[in-house]
This record gives structure tokens, C-alpha cells and sequence, in this order.
């Protein structure tokens, strides 16, 4: 007994010695928004070469991903100059193909040509013809592309892949990969509003903050309507609030379903999911803001790996909330 209490003793002691532990962080700009990444320090980390090594990776990811270089491996194939594809556009077309089946087609980077035609993204178009609406739709579909090895297939040469609605997600994957290949075991990493977290931060949690879905809230952290702590796991959200236009005293949303080619015109505001990757935490925010807000609930309850907090406009137009079970003790609402 003695023994076992001087062990704990010390123990005790040499916890409360014990510094607590310093954090290093690397901000910057990428993929058209910024990217904050915060590490647990430890001997030998040299941050310079992290940053470096950081920022190789999200060159690597425009070249490959990005709809906005027009050299990157995806311009390339939308442009019909190759059909040749690499290992970062391979994973990112089998992870859309897993969520577009799961979610029984909410989930379709094919809608390129309906975004484009309803204002958004590169070469937009400055209005919707709606006589052009059943030749769009005949371009929209995953089951319209197809891998044979390192190549993508089309049904049809103008179909255009955007890939926007899970590239960030994935990149912030990307990153955590090479952190932890570098033994980094406390770390968080977030692009554009996507999160991923390892390790609890020495016991404290990651906290991570939930934006207002406000139109005009266009400055992530500065109007909150929540706080979620984020161990272990991913966070992204996506929202109308943004990304919109008003014309004719309509509000057009970016967000396109792709069952009607039709910007989405429901109650929900945004939708918030914590799922194990960014990836699939990114990809499934979207299928939310398509799906509206009962359906959205009720793929968040279906799929045990999900999580979700969704903001939904009331029959006043107030501001009100679901939050599933699992994430009911982890969220804390202003």
C-alpha cells in the first residue's frame, strides 16, 4: 500500500512539474481562402520546413484539383485536352462516387454545367435560360463518368467535374497525413472552414466555432452561434449565407440540386457535420443544404459515422436548431 502511494505520489509530483505544452501555428492563404494549422511543438520540430512541406502539398492539390488553374489536371480533363488522370483526382472521384451512392445522388460533381449557367463559379454565365435547363441535366450525373485505370471517362465531352464541394475537406486530410508522418500526434488543421483535429490538445479539447448563418456574415469567427469541442474527429459546414445572388427580389443559392438543376429554395441555413475525415465531413455538409432540413436529419441519423448541427429558419423567420444526439454534449449554443 505504501508502495502504490509513493507511486501515485510521485506520479502527482511530476505531473505538476510538468510544463504544459506549447503550440506552434502556420496561417496562409490557399485555394482561393486561408488556412490556419496549429501543432503541439516538440524537440526537433522545425516549423519553417513544416510550412514549406505545407505548402508544397496545397500546390500539389491547385495542380491537380482546382477548377480555377487552368493547367491543373481537372482543367485539363473539362477542357477535353486530356483524359489522364493522377492519384489525387483518383481518390477524390472514389470518395464522391462512395457519398453520391450513399446519398442517393445529392452528392454530384458533375453539376458544373448548372452552376456555371446560374452565375456561378469560373465562366459564369450573367443569366439562367431555362429553355437550355433539359440539355444541362443531360450532362449531370455520376453514373455519366467512369476510371478505366489512370483514365476518366464521359458520356459526353461537355460535361464539366467540379470537385469544390470536397477539395477542401480532402486537402485538410492531405495535411494531416503529413503531419502525422512527421509524429505530430496534437495538432488541428483547417482550409476554408473545414477542421480536422488529432489528439484532445493535453486534455483542454479543440474547441472549434460555428458561424451564424447571417446574410452579410461574410468573416468566419466574428458572429458565432455556437462552439463545438472537436477531438479526433472533422467539422465542416456549409451554407447559403455567402455564396448568393438577388435578382428580381429572388435569392438565387450557389448550392444546385441536381435532380432538378434548380438552386435549392428551403428553411435550412446551414448545416454543420462532424464526420472521421473532412473529406467526407465537407462532402455530406453539402448533401445537407441540397436535401433541405428533414432529409438532412434524417441522413445524419441514419449513418452512424455523422454527426450534424443544422440551423433552420423558423415559421417567424426566427433562427432555430436541430442537433443530433451524439453531438448534444460537445456543443455549447450563444
Amino acid at each position: 500500500m505504501t508502495r502504490i502511494y509513493l507511486f501515485l505520489l510521485s506520479l502527482s509530483l511530476f505531473a505538476a512539474c510538468t510544463p504544459p505544452a506549447e503550440y506552434a501555428a502556420i496561417d496562409g492563404m490557399t485555394q482561393g481562402t486561408t488556412y490556419h494549422i496549429v501543432v503541439e511543438k516538440s524537440p526537433g520540430l522545425d516549423v519553417m520546413k513544416l510550412r514549406q512541406d505545407i505548402e508544397t502539398l496545397f500546390y500539389g492539390v491547385d495542380n491537380s484539383l482546382s477548377i480555377y488553374n487552368d493547367s491543373s489536371v481537372i482543367s485539363r480533363i473539362n477542357g477535353n485536352s486530356s483524359d489522364l488522370t493522377d492519384s489525387l483526382f483518383r481518390e477524390v472521384f472514389r470518395l464522391s462516387s462512395g457519398v453520391s451512392e450513399q446519398s442517393g445522388g445529392l452528392f454530384d460533381i458533375t453539376v458544373g454545367p448548372l452552376v456555371k449557367a446560374w452565375g456561378f463559379g469560373p465562366d459564369a454565365m450573367k443569366r439562367f435560360d431555362e429553355s437550355m435547363l433539359d440539355s444541362l441535366l443531360a450532362l449531370v450525373g455520376m453514373d455519366k463518368l467512369r476510371l478505366d485505370s489512370d483514365r476518366i471517362v464521359k458520356a459526353d465531352a461537355d460535361m464539366f467535374i467540379d470537385v469544390n464541394a470536397i477539395a477542401q475537406g480532402y486537402t485538410v486530410d492531405l495535411v494531416i497525413d503529413l503531419l502525422l508522418r512527421q509524429g505530430i500526434r496534437e495538432c488541428l488543421a483547417e482550409v476554408g472552414g473545414e477542421v480536422r483535429t488529432v489528439g484532445d490538445k493535453g486534455g483542454d479539447g479543440w474547441h472549434v466555432g460555428i458561424d451564424t448563418p447571417a446574410d452579410g456574415n461574410f468573416f468566419p469567427g466574428e458572429d458565432m452561434k455556437a462552439t463545438v469541442r472537436l477531438d479526433n474527429r472533422a467539422l465542416a459546414t456549409s451554407g447559403n449565407y455567402r455564396k448568393f445572388y438577388v435578382e428580381d427580389g429572388v435569392k438565387y443559392s450557389h448550392t444546385i440540386d441536381p435532380r432538378t438543376g434548380y438552386p435549392v429554395r428551403h428553411t435550412l441555413l446551414s448545416a454543420t457535420v462532424i464526420a472521421p475525415t473532412a473529406a467526407e465531413a465537407d462532402a455530406w455538409a453539402t448533401v445537407c443544404m441540397v436535401a433541405g432540413r428533414e432529409e438532412a436529419a434524417a441522413f445524419i441519423e441514419k449513418y452512424d459515422f455523422l454527426e450534424g448541427y443544422l440551423i433552420f429558419s423558423g415559421e417567424n423567420g426566427e433562427m432555430r436548431s436541430w442537433i443530433s444526439d451524439g453531438l448534444k454534449r460537445l456543443i455549447r449554443e450563444k
